[in-house]
């Protein structure tokens, strides 16, 4: 064990350590080293490090280079160095962290983690949360916990007695809602086709005084960060107008919620300390490995009722129980590697990321305004749109820049309009890389356009 856990960690180095100057996609030939794989089941056991061996000779090349300093797509980040290794450290302690009895490291760590949590984002300190998979199953949670407390005011029990025969809940989402809070919704029973819709304005914004009239058990759900602009709902205006009809206020804050540990950035959570319940993905700003989602409600007792199990063989005791607050009971010890990227980082740490990325974030605008092409959005916080001229054109830009390896952006298509998707949001992205991603993205798209 000793010498293949050493082994890893020197092929994993020397991974990490050629990352900055490989192609960020995977070339062709990386691609089809993944045929390797597809064999059939061995029939006898293999040595564990002729099994390590195929994953690094041929695994390693056909991996996409997200954590290295030019991937911008999709907002992932990359695994900050001292939330890595703390990532390998508890996967070497192989704890379950369901039950404090369990794991109790882990269940401290998140206890720790969750207060800083609750302090950095600004959010009231008695707040429930939970470590979960991704922002996906952070909206699902905090939303299950939305549709105990709308329902339980209206005197019925969802857990109890489910959605059957229950009042009504009426949800009010922006036009330009993020799809995984429609699958949240889908999955709660809640459905992804019956919300109300609020117009928005050109940056995604909902319009707050375009709020349809409140009465009986509603949920609202703001967007902290559209996954397109950056742009913010104006949080604080549809708080007071919900909560002067009763109605929870859930924010889908993925990557945005981060904005409020950055002074620059704090004006853009205006009000978010008003709302219900929040979600966030520790991926993609906090930059800790995959999968690390967060789910908080105001009200603990409402998540808790929506989250908890209990059975005989299954202890509680004095201390937080984790499984009480998600919807695994096994799982991964998340909260390690949070606990270590905010212990290594520290309130100015995490600013400064939060900070650098955005200032980076605006010099991809400048300098790709600057050599002719059209920017779509105001730029307040880590995304650009860009466009390269047409439709066909842009994508054929994002495709070969893609294809030419220096950086990987994405496409999107924003309010008609198709456009290249910029995201920064590692650690790892220096100025040297935004500027030699931005020469690569105009001699490319210069290249295609002189073929026009």
């Amino acid at each position: 064990m000793n010498e293949l856990l050493h082994e890893a960690a020197a092929r994993a180095a020397r991974y990490l350590e050629n990352l900055g100057e490989r192609s960020v996609a995977p070339t062709p030939e990386g691609l089809a080293g993944l045929d390797r794989f597809s064999e059939p089941l061995p029939a006898h056991p293999s040595d564990p490090q002729e099994v390590l061996a195929l994953l690094d000779d041929y695994g390693s090349p056909g991996s996409m280079g997200v954590a290295g300093p030019r991937f911008y797509g999709f907002v992932i980040g990359g695994s900050l160095p001292a939330a890595l290794a703390a990532n390998w450290l508890a996967g070497a302690w192989d704890q379950n962290v369901g039950l404090t009895l369990a794991s109790p490291v882990g269940s401290r760590l998140e206890e720790v983690a969750l207060g800083w949590l609750l302090e950095l984002l600004g959010l009231p300190p008695e707040s429930g949360a939970g470590f979960v998979t991704g922002a996906t199953v952070a909206n699902f949670t905090a939303l299950a916990a939305a549709r105990h407390a709308v329902l339980k005011q209206a005197g019925w029990d969802v857990e109890a007695d489910g959605l059957f025969g229950a009042p009504p809940i009426t949800v009010i989402v922006g036009e330009d809602a993020h799809t995984t809070l429609f699958k949240s919704l889908g999955m709660l029973g809640l459905g992804r086709s019956r919300v109300v819709r609020v117009p928005v304005d050109g940056q995604g914004r909902m319009l707050a005084d375009k709020l349809p009239p409140i009465s009986g058990p509603t949920i609202i759900c703001v967007q902290a960060g559209n996954v397109n602009t950056g742009a913010f709902d104006p949080i604080r205006a549809i708080c007071e107008k919900a909560h002067a009809a009763g109605a929870w206020v859930h924010v889908d804050g993925a990557f945005g919620l981060w904005a409020a540990v950055a002074p620059g950035r704090a004006y853009l959570v205006d009000g978010l300390e008003l709302a219900d319940s929040w979600a966030t993905d520790a991926h993609k700003w906090l930059n800790v490995p995959y999968d690390s989602g967060l789910a908080f409600s105001r009200d603990r007792e409402a998540l808790r009722a929506a989250m908890s199990v209990s059975a005989s063989y299954l202890p509680e005791g004095a201390r937080r129980e984790p499984s009480n607050f998600t919807p695994e009971l096994s799982r991964r010890a998340r909260g390690v590697e949070v606990w270590a990227a905010l212990r290594s980082l520290g309130r100015e740490g995490l600013a400064e990321l939060v900070e650098r990325n955005c200032r980076q974030a605006t010099r991809f605008a400048e300098g790709l305004k600057a050599a002719g092409y059209v920017i779509l959005n105001e730029v307040v916080l880590n995304q650009v749109l860009v466009k390269f001229g047409d439709p066909a054109t842009t994508m054929q830009v994002v495709k070969a820049v893609q294809e030419e390896g220096t950086c990987w952006a994405g496409g999107s298509v924003w309010q008609g309009h198709t456009a290249m998707r910029i995201s920064v949001s590692s650690w790892a992205t220096t100025d040297a890389d935004v500027e030699r991603s931005l020469e690569a993205m105009i001699r490319v798209a210069g290249q295609i356009r002189k073929k026009k």
